[in-house]
């Protein structure tokens, strides 16, 4: 499983995936800026968010982090 977390700066949008592939998938708004992508058998494939630097970072992207966790190599 991979997981990946991409950005679209002009948009300000963050999408981190949690499944990899084509999904089907329902979205289930959380709030205005934060939605889930909701796959089969209710499986969460995918988080978005609009206006990632307000809601995430006050003004900028915040660091990611990875703890306990090896980071694969780069294909």
């Amino acid at each position: 499983m991979m997981i990946k977390i991409t950005y679209d700066s002009e948009v300000d949008a963050l999408y981190i995936r949690l499944i990899e592939g084509e999904q089907e998938c329902r979205t289930l708004r959380l709030n205005d800026e934060i939605a889930l992508n909701i796959g089969p058998g209710e499986t969460l494939v995918g988080i978005e968010i609009i206006d990632a630097k307000a809601v995430l970072g006050k003004g900028e992207l915040p660091q990611v982090v990875l703890e306990n966790l090896k980071l694969a190599s780069a294909a």
